[in-house]
């Protein structure tokens, strides 16, 4: 027995250095390989092919380098052999095709893939259709994921891997169809749909497909919640919130779920400025869930909406912003003046100041709200900044500066404290005291509020993109004191101020800025003509691409709403869609568009 042991021992030492130098060759080989040196890498390898150890490691860079050097042959060759040898492994099946394929014999392969489809066992089909996935046959991967379905007589088998497969190839007529047979079998999959949908879905006849394909499914399976949801998903993608907020409010009637999902769309609705979907949210929890948990965040939010569409409507009127002082009231009456109600407080300041000129009961009010006993930092520190702006209304910047100063320190690296840095640097450029303003605009800029960065970056380019010869200086001071007094609300001063400067200024790079600024001016005071107008004189001059993109679509959503003129409107939409794809404004644009064509609004 000791003897059998020190013979075994010296053949692993023969046999050792043999290992080592075929290692070595293999190496060499990938090395003439990657060289394109593919004669002295088949030399290589056919002879290493024949050692068992290295078959699978030397066996698909061989195959590849015998098609790179068209030797198809001895390549064909080489796979029979291979599936001879191991008949249990079916991707080799799949080489063999390949084979053909690369010898320029499209008919025999296709002959030979749908026998070899029809000879699948159900037990081959994922390695099958992953050897088709690795060579990019993602046809044939699909054909071999649908024949396992037929063999297991299980429509959704594989339904996985046809939605992933789909996905990467974005064949959204393909997808759609499969996500939806797997929802509807099982709620759970619902999130990983959606992150599906959202990765393929990308034109708007993608969106047409789902919506209708959708539509129909909700009405065959009215219980089928996850249809639902992904119903108002779908809607939220498309902007269209008003639908969306239809659907969920559908979906609460049947489930009682007490209104958290309307709710959600409600606020949803308010913060993409669609206020009556808004208002018809709120209304629903109010009048649905009088004695639920949200019924009193109901009431004030839906005075917020009404709110934000009274100061979105030109020209604003006032005696709307009296009802809703009203409104306001009968709330505080109804639940009290307390730490919950701060923010009603802060709504009714901003009304009073910035609508009904009553800074001095505007300023009592946020007093009150400051010194609410329990009332949240968050709205103590909102009221503080409101209460600079409204110093800064009444011309004293001083406290502005020192409340915002305030709100900043108390609440460092916070979205709160930012939002007073970047007041505090709005009120520096409005004195023009740019260089001040930009070292503010320069730490927000990487703000963690995306909408605060935004702002942030928006006023730093206005300033550096009209500051940068020593005459443009002074113009950029008087536009930055137009701002100021358009903040004050003294439009009529603000527009003979525009003019001034378009007659001091010629050809100046504020030129665009200040059009857009009489524009909106205008569509304040109820002017929209003139507000068109100007805004042609952006649209009309190649010069003004900066905010022409803003002007254009502004143009069509005053001909739509204010003008009355739906065919302008149109036109102007699709004028826009088909120059500005990539514009923020683009999503809107197209849902208002299709509803000005006359598509289905559900």
């Amino acid at each position: 027995m000791k003897s059998y042991y020190i013979l075994l021992f010296a053949l692993l030492l023969l046999a050792a250095p043999a290992a080592k130098a075929q290692t070595q060759e293999l190496e060499l080989a990938r090395e003439y390989f990657s060289q394109g040196d593919y004669g002295k890498a088949e030399a290589l390898y056919s002879k290493l092919i024949a050692e068992p150890r290295l078959f699978e490691a030397v066996y698909p860079d061989y195959l590849r380098t015998l098609l790179a050097r068209r030797n198809y042959k001895e390549a064909e060759k080489l796979v029979k052999k291979t599936i001879k040898r191991y008949p249990d492994v079916p991707g080799y099946a799949v080489d063999l095709g390949l084979v053909y394929q690369a010898a320029g014999d499209k008919v025999g392969a296709e002959k030979y893939f749908s026998k070899l489809l029809e000879q699948l066992k159900p037990e081959e089909v994922i390695a099958v259709a992953s050897v088709f996935m690795q060579n990019e046959l993602y046809d044939y991967a699909e054909k071999t994921y649908l024949r396992g379905r037929e063999l297991n007589k299980n429509p959704l088998e594989y339904n996985h891997a046809l939605i992933a497969l789909y996905t990467y190839q974005r064949k959204s007529d393909r997808l759609i169809p499969e996500v939806l047979n797997l929802l509807a079998q099982d709620d759970q999959e619902l999130p990983y749909v959606q992150n599906m949908l959202q990765n393929t879905l990308s034109k708007e006849e993608d969106f047409d497909v789902l919506e209708k394909e959708l539509l129909v499914r909700v009405q065959q399976n009215p219980d089928k919640l996850a249809l639902n949801e992904l119903l108002v998903w779908l809607y939220i993608q498309r902007r269209d919130f008003y639908s969306a907020m239809l659907q969920a409010r559908a979906v609460d009637r049947r489930t009682h779920s007490g209104g958290a999902r309307v709710m959600e769309l409600g606020a949803i609705s308010a913060k993409n400025e669609d206020y009556q979907g808004a208002i018809e949210a709120y209304e629903y929890i109010i009048k649905e869930y009088p004695e639920g948990p949200y019924y009193l965040i109901a009431r004030q939010r839906l005075i917020n909406a009404r709110e934000e569409q009274v100061q979105h409507t030109f020209p604003v009127d006032l005696q709307k912003v009296r009802s809703l002082i009203a409104d306001y009231e009968a709330l505080l009456a109804e639940v009290g003046r307390n730490a919950q109600t701060v923010e009603v407080l802060q709504h009714m300041a901003n009304l009073y100041a910035f609508y009904l000129d009553d800074k001095d009961k505007a300023i009592a009010l946020l007093q009150e709200a400051v010194n609410m006993p329990q009332a949240s930092p968050a709205l103590v520190a909102e009221s503080k900044l409101t209460l600079g702006d409204i110093y800064l209304l009444k011309g004293e910047p001083w406290e502005s500066t020192l409340l915002y100063a305030q709100v900043e320190k108390a609440n460092d690296d916070t979205p709160i404290g930012h939002e007073a840095k970047l007041r505090n640097a709005r009120l520096s450029y409005y004195k023009g005291d740019f260089e001040l303003a930009q070292a503010h605009l320069d730490i927000l800029k990487l703000a963690t509020s995306r909408e605060i960065a935004n702002d942030a970056m928006d006023l730093s380019l206005l300033i550096t993109d009209n500051t940068g010869l020593d005459t443009s200086t002074a113009a950029m001071q008087d536009y930055a004191a137009i701002d100021l007094l358009i903040f004050q609300h003294k439009l009529p001063e603000a527009q003979a101020a525009l003019d001034k400067m378009l007659q001091q200024y010629p050809g100046h790079s504020l030129t665009d800025e200040i059009y857009f600024q009489k524009a909106k001016i205008y569509e304040r005071e109820g002017n929209f003509e003139q507000a068109v107008a100007n805004l042609q004189k952006i649209t009309g001059n190649p010069q003004n691409d900066i905010l022409s993109d803003d002007a254009l679509y502004r143009m069509a959503y005053i001909y739509e709403s204010n003008l009355n003129e739906p065919e302008k409107a149109k036109e102007l939409y699709n004028q826009f869609l088909v120059k500005y794809q990539g514009s923020v404004y683009a999503a809107e644009a197209r849902k208002r568009f299709r509803k000005l064509r006359g598509d289905k609004v559900n």
